[in-house]
């Protein structure tokens, strides 16, 4: 009797992990599963195709393809169908070097890039850096990374291309103009000054000189805010917030540092598809006070930055001096993936205070915001900053 106790229960173990097994396997081959049953355990039509697909690949193509591998070709392959270069898919290793950019801290050339069509348009180039010392030039258009072609590809994908560990080389081409040219740089680990502040003299008068490289640090708010008091207390009657080829970061930073110049008011409104629409005002204290303000932007002025730019143009806080920003208008939201990869994908737009949208049709760039004063710098003259020269003069004319 108890010999065929334990024989049944050995049986029911056995018979539990065939049925586990099989599961587990029938998880990863869905077509093999009745249409009823696939439908509860996989989803649509349109969901068992695809992997039926993948699993086709994986089993008859002629040479072994991982499915980590098939995975990650899979989610690109669907994210650039959506034709949006703000969207992008990162694998683990791609994620990984995307967060340690964010937080301004990074193995690369010691760059900041534009996307454009060709690739990535060089905006500034870190001095001391391995772009640097390769003579990489603002204006320069990178269009491969060690054979990879950066045209067509999303701009943080690309930038994740180019970027990699420290003391690694990568192969660059670019254009330079009409002529191609081809690089070996030495990757390095750029630490990159989120705020750098000084005096600087506008017509006779102590102003502050301050810049602002990214948005995406949590604590930006606060080192722009120590830079504010820290000038006005050597006398600063003015300010140059320089938001130069600041691709942005952050919007709960951008609504914080336009806060520091506005008392009160919207600064900006989110709206999409699947989130809620919000609206952002100023808070806490207005460091800034009245102190005269001009906000220096270029074609690299993006984002958060041109929400900054945008709201204190359209309530007449400050007067925007360079070129027209770069226009982009819509907002992304990055999703983590079970894989250790992530999905950083257009969810919403935002809209400045006048009710404008700096972007296009969709997700096309737009209009982004046109200066007061127009005036762009010569990268020619490498020891002359005309742009700069140029808010000066507008600051000492509002003081």
């Amino acid at each position: 009797m108890l010999r065929r106790l334990l024989t049944s229960k050995v049986v029911a173990v056995l018979s539990s992990l065939a049925v586990l097994v099989a599961g587990i396997w029938l998880g990863g081959h869905p077509r093999y599963l009745p249409d009823p049953i696939a439908d509860v355990l996989v989803g649509d039509d349109s969901s068992r195709i695809v992997l039926r697909g993948l699993d086709t690949i994986h089993d008859r193509y002629y040479r072994d393809v991982g499915r980590d591998k098939l995975s990650d070709a899979a989610l690109k392959g669907a994210v650039e169908s959506l034709d949006d270069r703000f969207s992008a898919y990162f694998s683990p290793k791609e994620y990984a070097q995307f967060t340690r950019a964010i937080n301004n801290q990074f193995s690369g050339i010691g760059t900041t890039v534009r996307g454009v069509k060709a690739g990535l348009r060089i905006e500034t180039v870190y001095k001391g850096s391995p772009a640097e010392k390769a003579d990489i030039r603002v204006g320069d258009v990178l269009t491969s990374a060690n054979g990879r072609t950066l045209a067509g590809v999303p701009e943080e994908a690309a930038s994740a291309r180019v970027k990699g560990p420290a003391g690694t080389k990568v192969t660059l081409r670019l254009l330079r103009g009409k002529k191609s040219i081809t690089k070996r740089v030495t990757r390095a680990t750029i630490s990159v000054p989120v705020v750098t502040s000084r005096i600087a003299n506008a017509g006779g008068t102590r102003v502050a000189y301050i810049t602002l490289s990214t948005f995406g640090p949590e604590t930006a708010h606060e080192e722009v805010a120590d830079a504010i008091r820290k000038q006005r207390k050597r006398g600063a009657k003015g300010i140059v917030l320089d938001l130069r080829g600041n691709g942005g970061g952050l919007v709960s930073e951008a609504q914080l540092i336009a806060s520091m110049f506005l008392r009160g008011g919207p600064i900006v409104t989110t709206k999409g598809r699947s989130v809620d629409p919000v609206t952002l005002n100023a808070t806490g204290d207005v460091l800034a006070g009245k102190l005269p303000t001009v906000v220096l932007v270029d074609g690299g002025t993006a984002s958060a930055s041109e929400i900054v730019a945008g709201a204190l143009q359209d309530r007449d806080r400050a007067t925007v001096v360079g070129v027209k920003t770069f226009g982009k208008g819509v907002f992304q939201q990055i999703m983590r993936l079970p894989n250790g990869g992530a999905l950083d994908i257009t969810v919403g737009q935002y809209f400045l205070p006048s009710g404008r949208n700096l972007g296009g049709a969709g997700v096309k760039t737009g209009s982004g915001i046109k200066p007061d004063v127009s005036v762009r710098d010569d990268p020619k003259t490498r020891d002359e900053d005309e742009a700069l020269v140029r808010a000066l003069k507008v600051l000492a004319g509002k003081l």
